[in-house]
């Protein structure tokens, strides 16, 4: 098995924290290719950066038509429903893997995303996918991506901050880390606070491997036809 996982920024380190993530969570014979957009913003932070790096993403993924699925490692799930109609093979998207493992092991859980004007998209895709309800709050670190992936102590001190907000007022019993760049904070902030913590690149490409194995892809009657 084959799964592209893409970012759809142009930031090659992030780019390879992800490779390592994933490679990480994937079964010994899956093969990860891990790839960036050559074209767009250096990383996604709201709506207009959601736009604007689309184009990149969909030329990106053209590049890789040998692939049993695709997995788009940014947590706003960009571009999500154009790759499936360009392609027929399984796509997901990470924020859309993280919401849906975190809804079958808890009642309600929160999610901790970068800025602020993150989080209505954010709120808008939970809404899409039927997950609202199950959403207590998306809170804001108010830490641009860049930074956040570089993780530094003042950085994951706001991170730790946020989750412990949300387990005294918001009652989560999961915890969703909104940013692909937080993906190497799973296991001890999990381990930490003693409560599932979800990373989406993880949950996207298990899911994923789940998908091909049971020969599903996506389809192309109405919505995703060609």
């Amino acid at each position: 098995m084959k799964i592209l996982i893409v970012n759809p920024n142009t930031t090659a380190s992030m780019t390879k924290k992800i490779e390592i993530a994933a490679k990480a969570a994937a079964r010994p014979d899956t093969q990860i290719v891990a790839t960036n957009s050559q074209n767009g913003p250096k990383s996604i932070q709201g709506f207009l950066d959601v736009a604007t790096c689309v184009p990149g993403l969909l030329e990106e993924v053209k590049q890789h038509t040998d692939v049993d699925a695709i997995v788009i490692a940014c947590f706003d799930d960009t571009g999500l429903d154009a790759v499936r109609t360009l392609v027929s093979v399984p796509v997901l998207g990470i924020g859309e893997a993280a919401y849906h493992a975190a809804s079958m092991i808890a009642s309600k859980f929160s999610v901790i995303t970068t800025l602020s004007r993150s989080v209505p998209g954010l709120e808008n895709n939970l809404m899409q996918y039927g997950l609202a309800q199950k959403c207590v709050r998306v809170r804001a670190t108010n830490i641009p991506v860049l930074k956040i992936e570089k993780g530094d102590p003042e950085t994951i001190s706001k991170i730790r901050s946020e989750i412990r907000e949300a387990i005294e007022h918001d009652n989560a019993e999961a915890i969703v880390l909104g940013c692909a760049g937080m993906t190497d904070l799973m296991a001890d902030l999990s381990e930490e606070f003693g409560l599932p913590v979800i990373d989406g690149i993880s949950a996207g490409i298990t899911f994923a491997e789940a998908l091909v194995n049971n020969g599903l892809k996506t389809s192309k009657i109405g919505a995703y036809s060609a």
